[in-house]
């Protein structure tokens, strides 16, 4: 059997072709727009990645019931609410760099 913690779920994402749009089915569309998207999908996952490894750091250190490792989750769990706030301010940014992108469509398209 498996294990599950060890069992690494990377999804990337990959834009769809399909819009609708001849121009993005075609596989063209703003490479910036698809560029800024790229990258803060990766920043998010790299968060996730960091997330994950502190979330196993504190669960260890609170199995061996030793003083100065519950100490040190303090710290650890600052650092993943920290880490929590950074994924809700990059989609928060991806939401308003999106809303943008369309915008500047809709008016480039009238």
């Amino acid at each position: 059997m498996s294990n599950p913690k060890s069992h690494k779920s990377h999804h990337h994402y990959q834009p769809s072709t399909t819009t609708g749009n001849s121009e993005y089915e075609a596989g063209e569309g703003d490479p910036e727009v698809w560029a800024n998207f790229n990258n803060s999908f990766k920043q998010v996952q790299s968060v996730l990645d960091r997330n994950r490894h502190l979330i196993q750091q504190v669960n260890e250190n609170h199995q061996s019931r030793m003083h100065d490792n519950m100490v040190k989750n303090v710290s650890l769990i600052q650092e993943l609410n920290g880490n929590i706030n950074k994924v809700a301010s990059i989609y928060s940014d991806l939401n308003s760099n999106f809303t943008d992108a369309c915008q500047q469509r809709n008016r480039r398209d009238k």
